[in-house]
């Protein structure tokens, strides 16, 4: 389920190559996505990075003819070259869009609608 030894996922993941804008106040970083699924983000580590880990952030994907997807999230891991976030769904205006993107890229839907059912009930 995981490239990385002892890491439990929750929710099901896909691979997905996409640009990410990183926003934190006036700070954008410009990085790619290494996974997604409806609770969480991974992308790569920029170079420079100076941000405030307690501090919320938002995310825009370019996913594409889905559209724009602007997440917000909360840093839970930095390792291993990458950064690691959860997904707060404030207004679930980006649920829909990101159920489109994921449905091609797990191969499970039923797994896909549990993973959104499990997010309803948090």
């Amino acid at each position: 389920m995981s490239d990385f030894p002892g890491e439990r996922r929750a929710f099901s993941r896909a691979k997905i190559d996409l640009p990410v804008e990183i926003h934190q106040g006036g700070s954008v970083w410009k990085q790619r996505l290494i996974d997604i699924s409806v609770a969480g983000v991974s992308t790569d580590q920029p170079d420079v990075w100076d941000a405030q880990y307690n501090e919320p952030f938002t995310l825009v994907i370019d996913a594409g003819r889905y559209g724009i997807l602007e997440l917000h999230a909360y840093l839970q891991h930095v390792e291993a070259g990458r950064l690691g976030f959860a997904v707060q769904h404030g207004d679930g205006n980006n649920v829909e869009p990101l159920r489109s993107l994921l449905s091609e890229h797990i191969p499970d839907p039923l797994a896909l609608e549990a993973d959104i059912e499990k997010l309803n009930k948090q």
